[in-house]
């Protein structure tokens, strides 16, 4: 059996990436995320792993995407503003096709906001974030188990498609405590990187590679964005993750994924309890989204609730997944405040009729 430690859920992350075999990192401090760069900076140099402290968010994403394209295992971390700062490079790196790793650590907004959890970013993540017709891979732990284990098909997704993949969790899931344990046989997966400017022969022809998100010919973009797509419609076929919990006769389906779903879940226990027949579809990705679960479910319920602590975006998602064609409502706080059982179940109460 695997060796459990307590630690938090920043911590976890990081002590898994450096057992995923991480190359370099490069991140900028931002409450609620600085544990994972502190961690990083106590333990990658003594291994001889590359950690940096970079200027800003914006010098930490071009990092990224530099040593990215050496074909190295790298990843970032930042909280909300942090990451609004990397889009333009964001764009960058996936129009380039880099592998590579983010982590999202969010905080109530919009502006400075607070320090407080949040999953107001959701937009940001599923809809690409900076400019142009792109997609990252988005996967949503809900638990400091998943903080870690999360990491290693972060980082396995992301050189299977040569794309960026953000984890997207929250200030809470940062900073909780709980027992984790961490992959003892994990091995990386074969990596071709013969497209990295890595210094040997271009496997293209010639004598050097270059790397570049620059198409000036109308043409030439025209037919980067066509691959794009197509490689992104193989990840919504092959890449899609959720739970389902409860849900085999659910009169009302919950949908929350991170934080939230934990709660969520506690929610449709008690309800349960009280006769209310309820369930939960997790997404554990929320892009690709499990649009495909959801509309089946449809069919089934009466009503969905997109449940978030949010002032209202996944339930657009949902919404479209189902084309409109039952209720779908919506339940979120905002501004930092956790969700309440209670009011999940009132809610509930009130849709069911009783």
């Amino acid at each position: 059996m695997a060796e459990k430690y307590l630690m938090k859920g920043n911590e976890a992350l990081a002590e898994a990436a450096i057992r995923a075999g991480i190359d370099g990192y490069f991140g900028y401090p931002i409450t609620p995320q600085s544990e994972i760069l502190e961690y990083f900076s106590r333990y990658l140099p003594p291994k001889n792993i590359a950690f940096v402290q970079a200027e800003s968010e914006v010098s930490a994403i071009n990092m990224v995407y530099g040593a990215g394209g050496a074909g190295k295992r790298v990843m970032t971390t930042t909280s909300s503003p942090g990451f609004s700062l990397m889009q333009e490079g964001v764009s960058y790196i996936a129009c380039a096709e880099i592998p590579c790793v983010l982590v999202n650590i969010q905080r109530g907004g919009p502006g400075l906001g607070t320090i407080q959890p949040s999953q107001g970013d959701y937009f940001q993540a599923v809809k690409g974030g900076g400019h142009g017709d792109y997609r990252m891979i988005v996967l949503t732990p809900n638990s400091v188990q998943e903080m870690a284990d999360f990491v290693y098909t972060a980082f396995d997704l992301s050189e299977k498609y040569l794309n960026p993949v953000l984890i997207l969790a929250d200030g809470a899931l940062g900073q909780m405590m709980e027992a984790v344990s961490f992959r003892e046989n994990y091995v990386k997966p074969p990596f071709d990187d013969s497209w990295a400017t890595n210094g040997k022969i271009s496997a293209r022809g010639g004598n050097s590679l270059s790397i570049t998100s620059l198409y000036i010919q109308a043409e030439d973009m025209e037919r980067r964005n066509n691959k794009l797509q197509a490689k992104y419609k193989i990840i919504e076929e092959n890449e899609v993750d959720y739970e389902l919990y409860q849900m085999e006769d659910a009169e009302i389906g919950y949908i929350a994924y991170g934080l939230s779903s934990r709660i969520v879940k506690k929610a449709v226990d008690l309800a349960r309890e009280e006769g209310l027949k309820v369930g939960l579809i997790r997404p554990k990705t929320v892009w690709p989204f499990p649009k495909k679960i959801i509309r089946e479910y449809a069919s089934k319920v009466k009503a969905f609730i997109s449940i978030e602590m949010s002032v209202g975006q996944m339930i657009e998602d949902v919404k479209l997944a189902i084309d409109c064609s039952i209720p779908v409502e919506h339940y979120g706080k905002t501004g930092g405040i956790v969700l309440s059982t209670d009011e999940i179940i009132e809610k509930t109460r009130k849709m069911l009729g009783v």
